[in-house]
């Protein structure tokens, strides 16, 4: 038989928007708080906030790429957009983005919390005991109450189902149960049922993020539309390419919408300061001094991929900084957390704040000086 050889042709080299030391001390943060925590796995994500472009995407464990022939294969891949997971309390920052945009609440509402809350066939708690809390929406947020979620949320409509449909526009508009736009091969959408679908229990759990499944790219994309004033952009990895003549092409313009107002967008900033700010709030571990940090604490009940049972936790934490001028957004998370704290804040936290605290340093992001807003976060009943 005779055979057809088509000649080589030049190629052209593609540039990544990877910052390589950014993406090193991603690395190292997260590996050893995997190691630390004897956890499954765990991803960071760093991404510019203004131009959508992925600065680090980090997994632990990982592998050598120039030796295969050692590499677990469950490492194989890339964890940080094929995982699914529930995100649990980082998600409630999409909850409280459509009660302030649809004008139901604003940060200073009084929300009274009980104990426990009757809603559809069971019972709701928080991750503590406490007695009836009177917390304001701020402090909602910033002691992440799950009650206090669903109490808001369920003011978006005239009825519960209402209510479900207008939340789950906001999440789709937030990029949930879409691909990201990274164009990142194996790349999950998650899971996020049609309104209509969602069971007696989902209609209370989705707000405060369970029963609804997102990749940490998409967790990330979700701040940093917060960060740059209610506009979503595209995430993207490649900066551009170069040809054999060595002239540069950038990359096209990743697509943008705007998801919530610009000052929506501000007040959510400030309500995720108090988080990180406030004393009551669950982020403290994240404070980098002298800058202002808008973040967010997650510990999700955890599907485990072997049984498709809960098992364990999912442990996050998400954010950006500095929070009145953002440049940076860093989303942490890891599975199975089984040595020590398996809280989002104890765990994540602190990854968060060695990586953005590195980023900030690298990129020479100054503080902005000004002072923070320290909304309320409880009223006097």
């Amino acid at each position: 038989m005779g055979s057809t050889e088509t000649p080589a042709v030049p190629g052209s080299d593609v540039e990544l928007t990877i910052d390589r030391d950014i993406q090193w001390a991603a690395q190292k943060a997260i590996t050893d708080q995997v190691k630390e925590s004897a956890a499954d796995r765990g991803y960071v994500i760093v991404q510019d906030t203004r131009t959508g472009q992925i600065l680090a995407m980090a997994n632990s464990p990982g592998f050598d790429p120039n030796d295969l022939s050692d590499a677990d294969s469950a490492a194989l891949g890339n964890a940080a957009v094929q995982d699914a997971f529930e995100p649990g309390s980082t998600a409630k920052v999409m909850s409280m983005a459509a009660v302030l945009q649809e004008n139901t609440a604003t940060p200073m509402t009084h929300v009274v919390v009980p104990n426990r809350l009757h809603r559809g066939d069971r019972l709701f708690k928080d991750d503590i005991d406490h007695p009836t809390w009177y917390l304001t929406l701020n402090g909602v947020l910033a002691k992440s109450s799950n009650i206090g979620t669903i109490l808001a949320t369920g003011q978006l409509g005239k009825t519960q189902a209402q209510s479900n449909k207008v939340l789950y526009d906001y999440l789709r508009k937030f990029g949930l149960g879409s691909y990201t736009g990274l164009g990142f091969p194996g790349e999950t959408k998650g899971i996020l049922a049609p309104p209509d679908k969602w069971s007696t229990s989902q209609q209370y759990t989705i707000p405060f993020g369970q029963g609804v499944s997102i990749n940490a790219m998409q967790a990330a994309s979700v701040y940093s539309t917060i960060a740059n004033g209610g506009v979503r952009v595209e995430p993207t990895l490649v900066r551009g390419t170069k040809g054999p003549e060595g002239r540069f092409t950038p990359a096209p313009e990743p697509k943008k919408n705007r998801v919530v107002s610009a000052k929506t967008a501000k007040t959510l900033a400030q309500m995720l300061e108090s988080v990180v700010d406030d004393e009551e709030g669950t982020g403290t571990k994240a404070r980098i001094p002298g800058y202002r940090v808008a973040g967010k604490t997650g510990t999700a009940n955890r599907v485990d991929p072997a049984t498709g049972k809960y098992h364990g936790y999912t442990s996050s934490f998400a954010g950006f900084a500095p929070a009145d001028k953002p440049r940076v957004t860093v989303y942490c998370a890891i599975q199975n957390a089984t040595q020590g704290s398996y809280f989002g804040g104890q765990i994540c936290g602190p990854v968060y704040k060695r990586v953005m605290e590195f980023t900030l340093k690298s990129l020479q992001v100054p503080p902005t000086g000004a002072k923070a807003a320290k909304l309320p976060v409880s009223f006097q009943n």
